[in-house]
């Protein structure tokens, strides 16, 4: 193993040389986003509704595409809800972006709302201190440095709500309303309900309810998160035929995308006439970068860059070394506890001209050998990660690919240009961590299914 010191200068050595490296999906800005989602349908003591559990698996997948690190929970009980929002707050107090979301039965009383686990039974008042507060998410929520949003699918007429009313009696009964109460949106915060407070919305007949359908159709588009949540609110007005007008309450500064505006500069082709520079000029340089640092993904860059030059074949044979070191490794009981699937996200700030950006990929971890590349095939603009996680989590992995849109590369690469990199990553148990090393800043968040 070679000494930090080394290890350090070699990296610095190899990124001088790294001069046509991008990653790129989404114009989504480089920050944190992570999103609690919630579908409770499966009631035991009351009413079932058959679209929640649809509605969170679909909201979950469109934030993953939209960047956001997801929680997720389907037919929680009350210990699972109490367990996930836990999870959630201390998620939220290091992130940029918080997002709740939450399809399922609630109710108000004096006010206050209340989010309904399936387990849930409403003989008498203190019953309700088996419920999650709303009031308790939005003070989690409030934790995110930039942007918080809250979004409730949960205005159903309610059958638990009203034997509460009648077990109240006429005096404590007035104090429990249709619907939920309004909650006024603090400083840099959209409240988004289903529909107007003190009224009950629409289940719907599809596999969604008419409020997430809309907020599907429109989250991922690149308009400004405000216009976003306008248009889900004009669009359940205009599909309900005018019968369910979304609350709809903002409190933000300043415009916010989710999935920015494209804007794609293409440079200009050389004239034919002007002279091509050596290709191989810079090879011997770059060769003696990549092979002090040893890895495969530093061998596979200089491989794509210089294919027909002196030291491709030195290349080869050391991938070839590394490939079959790789395999006849024998991974531990430990190391084959990572053995699953993953998503990855990528999150690269801004750097110089280049635009930052946020992309995710899917992964497969079979004895301890991690493989990770885009969800759908790509011919440009694409992205694989490999490496071996040993016992103690503690990975050094390699990133190659191709460039997309030369406005996120930090050279102005052109598109479809190889690029290679390497990830320290430290893995434990179901979740993991990482961050580039040459080039630019990206961290990467490794999350178990």
């Amino acid at each position: 193993m070679r000494a930090p010191s080394r290890l350090c200068l070699a990296r610095s050595c190899f990124a001088a040389f790294c001069l046509a490296l991008l990653l790129g999906n989404s114009p989504a800005s480089a920050d944190t986003r992570v999103a609690l989602v919630i579908g409770n349908g499966a009631y035991a003591s009351t009413a079932q509704l058959p679209n929640p559990p649809h509605d969170a698996d679909d909201v979950a997948l469109a934030l993953k595409r939209s960047g956001f690190q997801v929680i997720q929970g389907t037919d929680l009980r009350q210990a699972e809800m109490q367990d996930l929002t836990i999870r959630f707050a201390r998620a939220a107090s290091t992130a940029d972006v918080a997002m709740f979301y939450y399809s399922g039965h609630a109710m108000q009383f004096n006010g206050v709302n209340y989010l309904m686990p399936v387990d849930a039974v409403l003989t008498d008042e203190a019953d309700l201190k088996r419920f999650v507060r709303v009031d308790d998410i939005v003070n989690d929520l409030q934790q995110a440095k930039n942007l918080r949003i809250l979004v409730l699918d949960s205005c159903r007429d309610n059958p638990l709500a009203e034997n509460l009313k009648r077990s109240a009696g006429s005096t404590r009964g007035a104090a429990i309303g249709r619907g939920l109460s309004k909650v006024e949106a603090p400083r840099g915060t959209i409240v988004s309900f289903s529909t107007q407070s003190g009224q009950v919305a629409a289940d719907g007949s599809g596999r969604n309810s008419p409020y997430t359908a809309a907020f599907l159709k429109h989250i991922e588009e690149p308009q400004e998160i405000g216009d976003v949540f306008r248009d889900i609110s004009s669009d359940v007005y205009d599909t309900s035929g005018k019968t369910q007008l979304p609350e709809l309450s903002l409190s933000i500064i300043g415009k916010f995308y989710l999935n920015g505006p494209v804007s794609v500069t293409v440079a200009p082709m050389a004239p034919q006439a002007a002279p091509q520079p050596d290709p191989c000029a810079a090879a011997e340089a770059h060769w003696k970068a990549a092979d002090s640092i040893g890895t495969l993904g530093a061998y596979e860059d200089h491989l794509a860059r210089f294919a027909s030059c002196s030291f491709a074949s030195l290349a080869k044979a050391r991938i070839d070394g590394l490939k079959e070191k790789t395999a006849l490794a024998k991974p531990t009981g430990e190391s084959k506890s990572f053995d699953g699937k993953w998503d990855v996200t990528v999150n690269c700030a801004s750097a110089g001209k280049a635009l930052g950006y946020t992309r995710v990929l899917s992964a497969t971890v079979t004895n301890g050998v991690l493989h990770a590349e885009d969800p759908e095939p790509r011919t440009t603009n694409t992205l694989a990660i490999d490496g071996q996680i040993p016992a103690d989590g503690k990975a050094t992995l390699s990133a190659r690919g191709t460039s997309g849109p030369s406005v996120y590369t930090v050279n102005n690469a052109t598109p479809g240009s190889p690029y290679a990199y390497t990830i320290d990553a430290q893995f434990e148990h179901t979740r993991g961590s990482g961050k580039r090393n040459e080039l630019r800043p990206c961290n990467f968040i490794f999350v178990k299914r």
